[in-house]
């Protein structure tokens, strides 16, 4: 097969198989060797974690940009486009080096299959091997390569980095690397590589020390936040370690916590930043579909938050929000099928107005999927468009929209949006 353009790319990945009959990383392996081992030709910066991971990731990004470094990037999910996932220096890749890419990988799977008529790669070790032949055709200095699932068995975990992230550990994913926290730590503490440093961000205490131990047998440094690193306050964040102090523009408190990982992570890579320099990368980071302000009055918050660690962040930063404003808060949200849902609605207070929505997306709940007392509870717009609009149309200036449960509808309200914006100039 030969892809001519990138549409043809994206469709194709999501015709390919989700997972093997054994969790292992021999298929990502076998091809990254074939195509000459791309990974091991660029350095590499790994992040892991329950939540957080993404955000820290965009941190680390324009802080290696502010550094002069060529920065790949590699993230998940996307929110606008599929090139989203594979950035260079903050830029989407394009269409043509997608279309390129993806035919040189087809042309060695082409070649392991004269062998093994069978052998495929799964859609998601398909966009590692691509993220990984352009970082290094591109001669990035540092790559960022932020995890699919846990640690241990993930695709990505098929690199040696120089400094390796886990930013929280908690219940999410639980039937494919869980039951237990303990589990999910264990497997999230396989990103931790010999003497290379591993920065542990707000981690429960219950879990620190199978990753301590890890780090122990693994001769790896460990910088833990609020023993080695601290970040606090309120109207503005202030971080601090054993040499300096810095200040950032207020943003959420857990996103506190992704940007002290973030700069403890770059400041072990002893690249050269002035004070000033940091704060600037910090504070300029836009990151898409968390805690993303569209408008102030009402106060519309984007955010795709799918587990209950995030949704229980988000909501006390809404609830907060809420105090100062007093006003009311409206939500629409849908959720994947396989999360959590009960769990999450016990989470909304009985004067939050809750519409539950869907998108066009095979995971996605539909009325049915939801909860019976759910569904009984709150009112189901299976146009998550027209959802959005009537509730905005309803909302007072010191009231509160959210847009959560998904990076979809995230995606899917942003473009809409901007088609809007579009349309009015």
């Amino acid at each position: 097969m030969i892809f001519t353009n990138a549409q043809d790319v994206i469709s194709y990945l999501y015709t390919l198989p989700k997972l093997h009959k054994k969790a292992d990383l021999s298929y990502i392996k076998r091809v990254l060797a074939a195509l000459g081992k791309p990974q091991d030709k660029v350095k590499t910066i790994h992040v892991t974690g329950t939540n957080g991971k993404g955000s820290t990731c965009y941190y680390l990004s324009n802080l290696l940009q502010k550094a002069g470094q060529k920065t790949g990037l590699f993230v998940s999910p996307y929110v606008f486009a599929f090139g989203e996932r594979i950035q260079l220096d903050g830029q989407n890749i394009s269409d043509a080096d997608l279309v390129a890419v993806a035919n040189q990988v087809e042309e060695v799977l082409n070649e392991l299959r004269q062998e093994l008529p069978s052998f495929s790669l799964v859609t998601f070790e398909y966009e590692v091997v691509m993220a990984f032949v352009y970082f290094a055709q591109k001669k990035c200095d540092y790559a960022i390569i932020e995890v699919g699932i846990g640690g241990e068995h993930d695709k990505t975990n098929v690199i040696t980095p120089e400094v390796s992230v886990i930013t929280t550990v908690d219940l999410d994913h639980e039937d494919l690397i869980g039951p237990t926290i303990q589990d999910i730590a264990r497997e999230k503490s396989g990103v931790i590589k010999q003497q290379r440093p591993v920065i542990l961000g707000n981690v429960p205490q219950v879990v620190l020390p199978i990753l301590e131990q890890k780090a122990r047998a693994s001769q790896a440094p460990v910088f833990l936040l609020a023993r080695d690193f601290t970040i606090t306050g309120k109207t503005q964040l202030t971080y601090q370690d054993m040499q300096e102090k810095l200040t950032f523009t207020i943003r959420p408190q857990v996103e506190g916590y992704d940007v002290a990982v973030a700069v403890r992570a770059f400041k072990t890579l002893q690249l050269t930043l002035t004070n000033a320099e940091i704060e600037q990368a910090i504070n300029q980071t836009v990151i898409p579909g968390r805690y993303q302000i569209l408008q102030e009055q009402p106060l519309i918050v984007l955010d795709g938050a799918h587990n209950i660690q995030a949704m229980k962040n988000l909501l006390n930063f809404v609830h907060q929000q809420q105090k100062l404003r007093q006003g009311k808060v409206r939500v629409l949200i849908t959720m994947m099928k396989d999360k959590d849902l009960t769990e999450v609605f016990s989470l909304f207070k009985s004067t939050d107005q809750v519409e539950l929505t869907t998108i066009a997306y095979p995971r996605a709940a539909k009325k049915e999927d939801f909860p019976r007392q759910v569904q009984q509870k709150y009112p189901y717009q299976s146009n998550c468009q027209i959802g959005f609009e009537q509730l905005q149309k309803v909302s007072q200036a010191n009231d509160i929209l959210l847009v959560t449960g998904s990076f979809y509808l995230v995606g899917e309200i942003l473009q809409m949006e901007a088609v809007d914006a579009c349309s009015r100039h």
